[in-house]
Formats: structure tokens, sequence, C-alpha cells
């Protein structure tokens, strides 16, 4: 017996905001994945040939590169920090819309110019990203890898900058930072393991198929499910920097 398709998705904001585009695929978890004070990670759905793994963010794109998982929903942040060749990005699914930007207290934004950098020390959990971003501006980056707390970084001294996740900004207010650069903005993709779509395409081809349909099919309100397009062969980050940026690398279909 064939063994189910395993598809990951993440841990928080993001997995809220899947659930009704998995929803509109015909993908319901079973009633443990609501449970709060459930441990269970792996679970099963209402479609037999497909079981969900619920892990960190960061973790789901290292599941399907390696083949444990068939499919996965995850940022574009991720995507381009670990560039797995392993790993196709068939489908913008238009959530967990986001941005990747810099970040310094305020007192040294109001006298700083980030056309004039040579040389930045950053904290971030994004060090390939960060570098990437800052070599094309012929700036050297020396990155701190932290894993959270980034805010923290430039308050203890760790770092003057930072490289995060941005939404509302709301924490980086809190914390006394502010925005001076915007890297990327970021969405969530489908992403399928490369191995997997060849050799049971029967099953992973009309899933892909169906989450495309999926956000561009109207919601009982009249709006799509989804605003993202297909990505083919656009990059998984578009450049969104006051200084002209080269996009990052991605892995289309």
């Amino acid at each position: 017996m064939t063994e189910p398709l395993i598809l990951a998705v993440p841990k928080g904001r993001i997995l809220e905001e899947a659930l009704p585009l998995l929803a509109a695929v015909g993908i319901v978890p079973e009633a443990a994945f609501s449970d709060k004070n459930s441990r269970a990670l792996r679970f099963a759905t209402n479609n037999p040939a497909i079981d969900l793994i619920r892990v960190r963010a960061f973790d789901v794109a290292t599941f399907v590169a390696h083949g444990a998982a068939h499919l996965g929903i995850v940022g574009s942040d991720v995507l381009a920090e670990f560039d797995y060749s392993e790993l196709y990005a068939p489908v913008d699914l238009g959530i967990g819309h986001c941005r990747i930007s810099v970040a310094e207290p305020v007192a040294l934004a109001a006298q700083d110019d980030p056309r004039g950098w040579s040389h930045v020390r950053v904290a971030t959990k994004y060090p390939h990203i960060t570098r990437a971003h800052f070599e094309s501006r012929g700036v050297q980056a020396e990155c701190v890898k932290l894993n959270g707390a980034m805010e923290l970084a430039p308050v203890l001294g760790l770092a003057p900058r930072i490289v995060d996740l941005v939404s509302s900004g709301r924490t980086l207010q809190e914390n006394g930072l502010v925005e001076v650069e915007v890297i990327a903005e970021v969405t969530s993709r489908l992403i399928v393991n490369r191995a997997a779509f060849k050799t049971r395409a029967s099953e992973v081809v009309p899933l892909v198929d169906g989450f495309r349909k999926a956000i561009q099919s109207p919601s009982p309100s009249g709006e799509g499910l989804g605003v993202g397009p297909d990505l083919g062969a656009n990059p998984v980050l578009g450049a969104k920097s006051p200084t002209p940026t080269p996009p990052l690398k991605g892995r289309g279909l």
C-alpha cells in the first residue's frame, strides 16, 4: 500500500492563514490538530492519502528538501535563506505577507544614512540573505546569528543593527527600533520535493493544481482566498530596497 503524501505546515501565524486554503483544496486535519493540549506532530486528514506534519517554519523547507515530507507551506524568506536545490516552489499562496528589513535604534537612525555604509554588524537569523543583500551594494556585513529576541541585540550592545521579519512594526517600535531599509517583501509558497514531483506525479500534480485554483477562486465574501501569482521562474524574494538590489535567486517550477 502506498504511503500517504506528507504535507509540512509551519506553526504560528502562517498556519492560521493556510487553514482556509487547505480546506479549499479539500484537506481538513483531524480534530487533534486543533487541540492545544496535544503534543502530536503528525496528523491524519479527511483524505487518507494525505497526512500533515506541523513543524517550525525554518524546518519546513528542510523536511521537504530531504524527502521526509513531500510538500510544504513556507515563507519565501526561508527558501531564500537555505536555497535548497531539491525544492520546487510552484505556487505563491498570497498569505503570510511581511518583509525582511534592516532596523536600528531610533537615535542612530536620526543621524544615519544607509547609502554611506561600508561595514555593518548585524544580528539576524538570516545570515545568507543579509550577506547577499549587503554584498550586492559593496557593503561588508558581519552577521551575528540569533534565532530570536533580535530586538535585544542593539539594546545590549551585541550588534547596532538587526535584519528580521517585520509585519506591523509594533515589536520594533516597542523596543526603540525603526526600519531603515527594506530588503524584500515576503509571502508564503507551496513547495514540492523534486524527487516526489517525478516519482509521485499522479498524486502531487493534482494537489499543486488544487492550490493554484484555490487562490484564484472567490471566497463566500466574493474575494479570492489568495492573491499570489504562479511563480514560474520568478525570484523567491523580490527586492524592495531604497538602493536597487538584484533579487535573490529562487526555485521556480
